[in-house]
């Protein structure tokens, strides 16, 4: 089971059909919306300030979520793929974006509706990634737009299989 730890009088909240795997953490001011999956080894730190994470979000395998004391918060919108060792520090993803494998997001920095961040790209404190635009290196430029419907109809695609990956755990007759 999860290690869900209360800390500074927050306990996290999780919703309702969201996968927890058994060796994730969930620590302090976190709250989660519906049909999420945290995935293995994954760490969401709100112990010095707040994350909020919407719906069909999935934060895959080694990924850290963390903030600033006081300073910076973690905001997630809604159906957004968080790959593989990924941290993610007191930024802002909206709806619909996908951060890839191994990536880093700063404080204060903000990815917009749709975007893309490359695999192993680092977005530096106080980067705006706007809508349906692709970033990547180290660190991250911006390299092209995306059609904003393959935009979406990939990222929806992932959060859609995630939710499904996460069933084959709760459900293993599905």
């Amino acid at each position: 089971m999860a290690l869900i730890i209360p800390v500074r009088g927050f306990t996290p909240k999780i919703g309702r059909d969201t996968f927890l795997a058994e060796n994730s953490t969930i620590i302090g001011d976190v709250e989660m919306g519906e049909e999420c999956s945290v995935w293995f080894n994954t760490v969401l730190r709100g112990d010095v300030n707040s994350i909020r994470i919407g719906n069909r979000v999935n934060i895959q395998d080694g990924s850290v979520l963390h903030t600033l004391y006081q300073k910076s918060t973690i905001e997630i919108g809604d159906d957004v793929s968080i790959g593989h060792n990924v941290t993610i520090h007191g930024a802002k993803i909206h709806n619909l974006a996908l951060i890839g494998m191994g990536a880093v997001v700063m404080d204060d920095a903000e990815v917009g509706e749709g975007a893309l961040v490359a695999a192993g790209s680092v977005v530096l404190s106080r980067t705006k990634i706007g809508p349906n635009e692709l970033w990547g290196g180290a660190p991250a430029k911006f390299i092209k737009m995306v059609d904003p419907e393959t935009s979406r109809e990939l990222n929806t695609k992932i959060a859609r299989n995630y939710l499904m990956y996460s069933r084959w755990y709760t459900n293993p007759e599905e």
